[in-house]
């Protein structure tokens, strides 16, 4: 949060000078990314700052577990052989641990802040068992790859139908 505070009046600052430059003013949000699991844990002081939480899911996966995405590929064949892994956790969210994360982070989040916008970004935004879980834990957005954008929306769609 003290990052974020930092940041945040640095932004505040400069918009601050821009607006007078130019004479007009425009609403924004001041948000962050929760992409390492202490920002998740600590969520609900974080929140204190954030307008919006957009988790990363990629980096959040990465260090959750501790595998390199570059690394993964000489490993992931053996573990899913093995039955270690299920599927390659870059591709479709690990909801019971990534996941657990994630929904502490939202709970957290909102409790601070109960207009919270939170939402995902990355390839796990365009995976359909993702977005679903994300819609499940009351995320508001998904972002994706703009070919994934169908796949997304289909999901998000399901998601709110099943419930």
């Amino acid at each position: 949060v003290q990052e974020l505070k930092q940041q945040k009046s640095i932004i505040l600052a400069t918009a601050k000078e821009v607006f007078v430059e130019y004479g007009v003013e425009v609403e924004f949000e001041i948000g962050t990314m929760i992409e390492i699991p202490r920002a998740a844990l600590t969520a609900g002081k974080i929140a204190e700052e954030a307008q919006y939480f957009s988790f990363g899911t990629n980096d959040l996966t990465q260090m959750t577990f501790g595998y390199s995405r570059d690394d993964i590929a000489s490993f992931l064949p053996a573990y899913m052989e093995k039955k270690i892994l299920k599927v390659d956790p870059f591709q479709v969210l690990d909801q019971e641990g990534v996941g657990q994360l994630i929904k502490m982070a939202v709970e957290n989040g909102r409790a601070t802040r109960p207009n919270l916008r939170t939402g995902i970004c990355g390839e796990h935004g365009g995976e359909p068992s993702s977005v679903k879980f994300c819609a499940k834990v009351g995320m508001n957005y998904a972002s994706c790859s703009p070919f994934r954008v169908p796949i997304a929306r289909l999901a998000a769609a399901q998601g709110a139908i099943e419930g």
